[in-house]
């Protein structure tokens, strides 16, 4: 077989359906419980995912300076929360899952492997884990890859600060 490093078993692709399964169950049916001194509610959890993935996705693309690029790490995050709102209900929905999914210790540690919360996570561990999502065998991680990846160049590259790097003058001026 020419492909047969990349093939699965039938019993691993339904102990995978099953641990998958059970997984997205455990987020509706146990509560989160947010590190301690933390108060995650969904867009709080939300833009603590985002903060520790924004500076890895966009990585040179931000300002070095330091209050240069928390303002534009702040931007993008609020960018993306605007991107999201503006979505149909459906799609709105699943990404809720999504950050759902990546705020949930157990979850977050099957799907992601990283053990530490957001906010504790190293750059390189958030890296890892956005590689083997876009570069995955299985198409739910890659839809999850694309839709942040979506999301926050979007969020980037559509604010005036971001202009300057790719040589954007801005939208004509209409008179």
């Amino acid at each position: 077989m020419l492909y047969s490093a990349r093939m699965i078993t039938r019993r691993r692709f339904l102990q995978v359906g099953v641990l998958g399964g059970l997984a997205l169950s455990a987020t509706r049916v146990l509560p989160a419980k947010p590190s301690p001194g933390a108060s995650m509610a969904p867009a709080e959890a939300r833009s603590t995912i985002l903060g520790a993935i924004v500076p890895v996705m966009l990585a040179a693309a931000l300002p070095v300076e330091a209050a240069a690029r928390q303002e534009a790490l702040v931007a993008t995050i609020t960018g993306v929360d605007r991107a999201i709102a503006g979505l149909d209900p459906i799609a709105q929905k699943e990404l809720a899952e999504l950050f759902t999914l990546l705020d949930f210790a157990p979850t977050r540690l099957l799907l992601t492997g990283l053990a530490s919360p957001w906010n504790e996570a190293s750059p390189e561990a958030v890296a890892r884990f956005l590689a083997r999502w876009r570069h995955s065998f299985w198409a739910l991680p890659q839809a999850g890859y694309q839709a942040l990846h979506q999301l926050i160049n979007a969020a980037w590259y559509g604010q005036p600060l971001a202009w300057a790097g790719i040589g954007y003058s801005g939208p004509p001026r209409l008179e």
